[in-house]
């Protein structure tokens, strides 16, 4: 009498391989995008929105503001566009986006309702505080460098 087959039967093989692709489906679909991420997007965002708009300051010699909402007031200027923020002084032509990517998100600016964006080359310290769930995040320039991430806390 010969020896019993050695290895794995193809029936076996595709068990395992079924386990472990359901392993897999069930741990990237439990591994959801955490607020902390969600709000770096957003700083991120933000940021090159307000590079943005104070180059297009600078560019037509307009001033620029940028104004974060502050509840229903803010809501009843942009109909629509839910709680976000707004630029005050851009070109009609082309808008920059006035709402935030989740909108549990808000914002304050320390030390006054809105940050000046141009025309100056030269502009004053401004700092802006970014809050989703427990996660704070802070954007803040010197004057002359872009915004940037300055502190991020739980």
């Amino acid at each position: 009498m010969g020896r019993p087959a050695a290895g794995f039967t193809l029936l076996e093989l595709l068990v395992v391989l079924m386990i472990i692709a359901i392993s897999v489906g069930v741990v990237s679909l439990s591994m959801r995008d955490g607020s902390a991420t969600q709000l770096e997007r957003e700083g991120a965002r933000l940021s090159a929105l307000l590079e943005m708009a104070r180059a297009e300051s600078r560019v037509t010699g307009t001033p620029v503001r940028w104004v974060p909402a502050s509840g229903a007031a803010d809501k009843a200027d942009q109909p629509g566009s839910g709680s976000g923020f707004r630029f005050v002084g851009m070109s009609k032509l082309q808008p920059l986006p006035s709402r935030w990517l989740d909108e549990a998100v808000s914002a304050q600016v320390v030390g006054g309702d809105s940050v000046l964006l141009g025309p100056e080359a030269l502009l004053p310290p401004q700092r802006i505080v970014l809050r989703l769930a427990e996660q704070r995040l802070e954007l803040a320039t010197d004057g002359l460098g872009p915004f940037a991430v300055v502190n991020a806390t739980p």
